[in-house]
């Protein structure tokens, strides 16, 4: 899960695996595969770190997870 705000200001946990896309226009618009769209306080480059880091972050678990079969 990655966390990101709310253009209010409320903080929420989002699973990347559900985004389609992000948009800047100018704010941060974030489309999950469900269709919902969700505007949000980061940029799209923070978005999109924070989700490079995310997939990052389970790839490498996958493979400790496989080097102790």
């Amino acid at each position: 899960m990655i966390e990101l705000k709310r253009l209010n200001g409320t903080k929420f946990l989002l699973n990347p695996d559900l985004i389609e896309q992000i948009e800047s226009t100018p704010d941060t618009v974030i489309t999950l595969i469900t269709g919902n769209n969700i505007p949000v306080q980061e940029s799209l480059e923070e978005v999109r770190d924070l989700f490079i880091g995310y997939k990052k972050d389970v790839e490498q678990k996958r493979l400790e997870k496989q080097a102790h079969v």
